[in-house]
């Protein structure tokens, strides 16, 4: 019905003018900003992730036929939309975001420093914890380097340094946010989840009544095995690794974290002792981390607390 390009300094004005409406968006930079902003206004905002909108796509791409396309698929029943998130959310996701970019370059860092000490035969452990603990006893111990390579490798562990406080730093405002958040702290009581893994889920998550139920949640972050089923012949492979690859990591290592500390104390659930006499240990954090997922989803959308001990209800058929 209508059909109007809108620069950016227009789109305000243009839909203060308009009587309340359903607006569909892409999820994309940006987007949650102008939800918020037309939310002001009384309009019902809903985000759609662009691999949704693609199949909407009939000719050639332009914006009109975007338009269309998320036009389309914005009313179709079963249509999936991302919550959207509030200032608070986006901004300690942000502080995530940027810590996790330090430790890619830290890691960066440590390799690049490991690498050039082995052109001159010093071979140094993996980790990063034995940059800062072995490299200087290395050099000192050696004769091979010359002092120009010295200089330069003290630069690096003054940079590596750096980066380090810098994490620091990030995570104590994590965990400021964290403590400060009532959703964020129930979380914490789940076996293999911590104050970072428990921030960034409720921070993403933003409203878990958007997900139908805890299998959707697991889906969403990529912690299910992809289908490749036809003819009514199912076939499962590996897990599908679909969504944030940040939050599926925490969850995977918390998992991984939580094992061993059942293993050391020798206090498994019968559950998880069943899983790891059956599985590879690398599956079992997987489940582990499915599991995990599926408990946040039922802590958030129900409003209800974490019980060790809970057993859900048998099903009656």
């Amino acid at each position: 019905m209508v059909r109007k390009q809108l620069r950016r300094e227009q789109v305000i004005a243009y839909f203060a003018a308009v009587p309340p409406c359903l607006v569909g968006m892409e999820a994309c930079g940006g987007a949650h900003h102008w939800a918020r902003r037309l939310q002001e206004f009384g309009h019902t905002v809903r985000l759609i992730s662009p691999q949704f909108v693609k199949p909407y796509v009939k000719t050639n791409k332009n914006d009109a036929v975007d338009a269309e396309a998320i036009c389309e698929a914005v009313g179709r029943p079963n249509m999936r939309f991302v919550p959207i998130k509030t200032v608070e959310q986006q901004a300690i996701l942000s502080v995530h975001r940027v810590r996790q970019g330090f430790v890619k370059a830290r890691t960066a860092q440590a390799n690049q420093i490991r690498g050039l000490l082995a052109e001159f035969g010093l071979v140094v452990p993996q980790g990063i914890s034995n940059v800062a603990r072995k490299i200087p006893s290395t050099i000192d111990a050696s004769d091979a380097l010359p002092v120009s390579m010295r200089q330069l490798i003290d630069q690096l562990l003054e940079n590596t340094k750096a980066l380090d406080k810098l994490i620091q730093n990030l995570e104590g405002q994590i965990r400021i946010w964290h403590q400060s958040s009532e959703l964020s702290r129930k979380l914490e009581a789940i076996p293999g989840i911590g104050p970072l893994t428990a921030s960034a889920l409720v921070a993403s998550i933003a409203d878990a009544r958007s997900f139908k139920n805890g299998r959707q949640v697991a889906a969403w972050l990529g912690l299910v095995p992809k289908q490749d089923s036809s003819g009514g012949k199912p076939r499962l492979l590996g897990m599908s690794k679909r969504g944030d690859s940040y939050l599926r990591t925490l969850l995977i290592h918390g998992a991984r974290s939580a094992i061993a500390a059942a293993q050391r104390w020798h206090r498994p659930s019968p559950w998880l002792a069943g899983l790891l006499t059956r599985r590879h240990p690398n599956v079992a954090a997987v489940a582990l981390a499915n599991k995990n997922a599926r408990t946040v989803w039922a802590l958030l959308a129900h409003d209800r607390e974490f019980r060790p001990d809970y057993a859900p209800r048998p099903t009656i058929a």
